[in-house]
């Protein structure tokens, strides 16, 4: 259930259904199948890019690889009609499986791996991980593969043979990283054979993959009182997970009348927004442009009508930020101290590190006071460098009013980060508020 005006702003049972998906959600591909599955269910249909489009009204989404995109054209909308886009992404920073797996040392069996994104090193070790991500077979298709037990670590080095840890420990990317799973010889082929047994398939069968690790302890709810929310891949499958649910909301309430909607709503869920978005399926390929372009030429439109839809279109970005946290409160701007259970927070940059401009204040102001939501407002200390997200790359790619927001959470891109248990909900209420504004 999502927030109205009426409605007290907190749902468990909305973070229950994030905890469930992101327990199914590993992988990038594991979060748009979890997507997509429940999409499917809220009678959304895929369509294929190689096919034609029909105009009819209706929910459609389009999967590539770890990407979605997905939208609903409710009854009387014309070929100008703008957009409501959410942006997100699918991906999160860990280590990934290398081409060649099967590596080891002195009687220890290991796996090979590269860092993907901006990882927090330290956080990686001495966990249980497991391994998920995508194969790709002989016959040209793909299958999803998720191992969810204890199959790998990446030990520490004991207190006593590095004593000075306490006062600063650096870890080499190639020398430290490298997971052990058992002992004995380098055995060549076991990594791919152990996932071919977990994919019912012939290993001689897989021709490519893209795996990686996670770490398999659950979600859990935290704190004497549960307020908080413990899990991985918070950043950012919590914001495709409250899109989701926004839309699909949105979609089981058309009431059908014919009138002429104010916009479209769209869900737009990337790849390799951690490192830079520059993939067919990231956020700076046309993979979202062309799903746009599409739906107005299949609803009859030219491209005067593609300018106007485009030039009405408003793109809330979605990421997770950062909470002001208790043990190293100076790094924060002074005045800006978002909390965890305190609404979505306001990002904002004018140096275009988040792409929020007074007058994308003004519409997220608005949807959340329709949805009753308190929200925060982030703002990066001047003396330490400021992050980004899609919202600028969406912005200056399409030309169209972008607006960055999020949750405020602790430890962002570690293997397990924190936020509060009730800000799920609250960010879903005010997307749902933005999307049906």
């Amino acid at each position: 259930m999502l927030v109205g005006m009426s409605t007290p702003y907190f749902d468990r049972d909305h973070t229950d259904d994030l905890i469930a998906y992101l327990a199914a959600s590993p992988s990038p591909y594991h979060a748009v199948a979890s997507a997509a599955e429940r999409l499917e269910k809220a009678g959304f249909r895929q369509v294929a890019e190689t096919d034609p489009w029909e105009g009819g009204t209706g929910g459609r989404y389009v999967v590539r690889g770890g990407a979605l995109i997905a939208w609903y054209v409710p009854e009387g909308a014309g070929p100008a009609t703008p957009f409501r886009v959410v942006g997100t992404h699918t991906d999160s920073p860990n280590l990934r499986v290398k081409p060649l797996p099967d590596t080891g040392s002195h009687g220890w069996r290991q796996v090979a791996v590269e860092i993907y994104g901006g990882v927090p090193l330290n956080t990686w070790l001495d966990r249980d991980l497991g391994l998920s991500g995508r194969i790709a077979l002989r016959d040209g298709t793909t299958r999803l593969v998720m191992a969810d037990r204890p199959l790998l670590r990446v030990p520490q080095l004991a207190i006593h043979l590095d004593r000075g840890v306490n006062e600063g420990m650096k870890l080499d990317k190639q020398r430290h990283l490298t997971p052990v799973w058992g002992l004995g010889p380098v055995d060549e082929g076991a990594l791919i054979r152990l996932v071919a047994e977990e994919a019912g398939v012939d290993a001689a069968d897989i021709t490519g993959w893209d795996l990686m690790t996670h770490d398999v302890q659950p979600p859990a709810y935290l704190g004497r009182d549960r307020e908080l929310l413990a899990a991985p891949r918070l950043d950012n499958l919590l914001s495709v997970h409250a899109a989701t649910a926004a839309l699909i909301a949105l979609a089981g309430e058309a009431d059908g009348d014919g009138q002429n909607p104010p916009h479209i709503p769209v869900l737009a869920a990337f790849d390799h927004e951690e490192n830079g978005s520059e993939s067919d399926t990231g956020a700076q390929g046309p993979l979202l442009g062309n799903v746009l372009e599409r739906s107005v030429a299949a609803r009859g439109g030219s491209f005067e009508d593609r300018a106007r839809a485009l030039a009405g279109t408003v793109c809330l970005s979605s990421d997770m930020g950062h909470a002001v946290h208790p043990n190293y409160a100076e790094r924060h701007e002074p005045g800006h101290h978002p909390l965890p259970n305190g609404g979505p927070i306001l990002k904002v940059n004018v140096n275009q590190r988040y792409a929020t401009d007074g007058t994308g204040r003004a519409v997220f102001a608005a949807a959340c006071e329709r949805a009753g939501v308190p929200w925060q407002t982030f703002v990066s200390n001047n003396s330490m460098p400021c992050g980004t997200t899609i919202g600028p790359i969406t912005a200056a790619r399409l030309g169209i009013k972008t607006v960055d927001v999020g949750v405020a959470a602790l430890s962002m891109h570690s293997a397990r980060e924190l936020c509060g248990a009730d800000d799920p909900f609250l960010l879903a209420s005010a997307v749902k508020s933005f999307l049906e504004a």
